[in-house]
């Protein structure tokens, strides 16, 4: 039983660390595209 809520855990952890991977990705895009935006006006 104990090995399992290990086990668990460590997927829990993992999909949190991909989702703010995935969160930090996007953020990174859209700052990106406002400067580029604001450079064009």
């Amino acid at each position: 039983m104990n090995e399992n809520i290990i086990h668990a855990l460590g997927m829990m952890g993992q999909g949190m660390l991909g989702i703010f991977v995935v969160l930090g990705l996007i953020a990174g895009l859209v700052a990106l595209m406002q400067k580029f935006e604001n450079r064009k006006k």
